[in-house]
């Protein structure tokens, strides 16, 4: 957990946009020291320059969290001119549709790289630190916050490469979360899962790299697309509201953070069918216009 943000350093991925965006905002208010991630480079100078006119000190990286090397090369950077940091977003993520045996090696690979080794390589990298710092210093709090979906809680159909992206986020997370209780009490960790908000998150496909880019998309992936969109912009809660329930989050050592805790009872409703042994449940059975729109599409040639 952290009680003070002041002076504190926050490293944040995915700032160009969605949460990661309004988490600066939010550090840059609290007189945090930014250090701002992103693949997109005019959406990071955008971004760089509001926080620095905000008063923030700012140190900015262009690059992709999916590359090892360059995450590596950042994090050195980070810890030469902060030391360790105090708050770790790894919120960078990208959306992904179609039917799960439609999906190409590629779609896997870009998918996979940016949710889900983009924050293997936050936690491998800034873990250590935020422990060595907190041996030193009684006193040194920090906090890992890495952002899954309410998809890492649900499967919903059409969304496979996305939804095993964002499961394996939130065992990481939890994980991590048991793990640092064993080492330290200083060091804290949360997920957060949205579920539709309003972010750049449907049209993350603009950023995919050339090397990763594939065929035409299927017939289920446009499908997909459209269905994203439509939920994603008709969204009622927004970005801003979502990153001060993480900063909430952080000061209360809360580990699961929602933007729709009211999404729960389909979530409740997948657990009991796993401990029943039922099969799957209808994971539109709240909505099931949703489901019913989707299979007519799915099934009309």
């Amino acid at each position: 957990m952290i009680t003070n943000f002041k002076g504190k350093t926050a490293v944040l991925t995915g700032t160009g946009s969605g949460f990661g965006l309004e988490c600066a905002r939010i550090g840059a208010k609290l007189g945090m020291k930014l250090v701002l991630i992103d693949v997109q480079a005019d959406a990071l100078d955008k971004a760089s320059a509001e926080m620095k006119a905000a008063g923030a000190e700012v140190l900015s990286f262009q690059l992709d969290v999916s590359d090892a090397d360059q995450m590596q090369v950042m994090s050195q950077a980070v810890f030469e001119r902060f030391g360790a940091p105090h708050f770790v977003f790894n919120n960078a993520g990208v959306g992904s549709g179609g039917l799960v045996w439609e999906n190409t090696v590629k779609d896997w690979e870009w998918v996979l790289g940016v949710n889900l080794w983009g924050v293997i390589h936050g936690v491998r990298l800034f873990t250590p630190m935020m422990l060595a710092a907190a041996a030193k210093d009684p006193a040194w709090q920090g906090h890992i916050v890495n952002t899954a979906s309410m998809a890492g809680l649900l499967n919903p159909p059409n969304m496979g490469v996305y939804n095993v992206s964002k499961h394996a986020v939130v065992s990481l997370s939890e994980t991590l979360y048991q793990d640092l209780r064993l080492v330290s009490d200083q060091v804290g960790a949360s997920v957060l899962c949205p579920y539709f908000v309003p972010t750049g998150i449907s049209q993350s496909h603009r950023n995919r790299p050339a090397e990763l880019s594939t065929e035409k998309p299927t017939r289920s992936q446009l499908i997909g697309q459209a269905m994203t969109d439509k939920a994603v912009g008709s969204g009622k809660v927004t970005a801003a509201e979502v990153a001060q329930k993480v900063f909430d989050a952080m000061a209360a050592d809360q580990f699961y953070i929602y933007s729709h805790p009211k999404a729960l009872g389909n979530v409740q409703a997948r657990m009991e069918a796993i401990v029943q042994q039922k099969n799957p449940i209808d994971p539109f059975a709240e909505r099931p216009e949703i489901g019913l729109e989707l299979q007519a599409a799915l099934r009309s040639h």
